[in-house]
């Protein structure tokens, strides 16, 4: 069976507007960063929404969790903004225990070239394909257990909430 793979926007998918120097969603670069990283797990992608995860109101988490829920696929992963993904992370583990899920999402945009995205993706598929059942958050190479991880705002980088 395949692993289904959500976009809900994020650093992940910004681009970059030379003219006003903003950042904005275009089209997700999940078939790119594929290739590139050239995937051979079978893969079924869906763009659920391109947010900031800032902007992520409780309807767009629920449409998650509900699309987690409706897909066949047991083995999930969803690329996420990074600011609240470990809110998402905790709902989705309240509600769902018969599948894996994996959260990811990237600190530097794709398109910037040194993005840590395509890292974060192919630890994500590893992860997903290898850790039991549970929702976890997959940044760096290291993965988080959900409801057990923050995102240090001051170090840019996801930690255990407690040991």
């Amino acid at each position: 069976m395949s692993i289904k793979i959500f976009i809900t926007g994020g650093t992940f998918d910004k681009e970059y507007n030379e003219l006003n120097g903003t950042l904005f969603f275009k089209d997700s670069h999940m078939p790119e960063m594929l290739k590139l990283g050239r995937n051979k797990a079978e893969v079924d992608v869906r763009t659920l929404m391109m947010i900031d995860s800032l902007e992520m109101k409780e309807e767009d988490r629920m449409m998650i969790l509900y699309q987690c829920q409706q897909c066949q696929e047991d083995k999930i992963i969803i690329t996420h903004g990074t600011d609240t993904m470990s809110e998402t992370a905790l709902l989705l583990s309240k509600s769902i225990t018969n599948k894996t899920i994996v959260l990811t999402g990237a600190m530097i945009p794709y398109k910037f070239g040194s993005s840590d995205g395509l890292f974060n993706l192919g630890s994500a598929i590893a992860f997903v394909q290898t850790l039991p059942r549970g929702v976890y958050i997959a940044m760096n190479g290291q993965y988080f257990d959900a409801g057990n991880v923050r995102k240090n705002k001051q170090t840019g980088s996801f930690e255990k909430i407690s040991n």
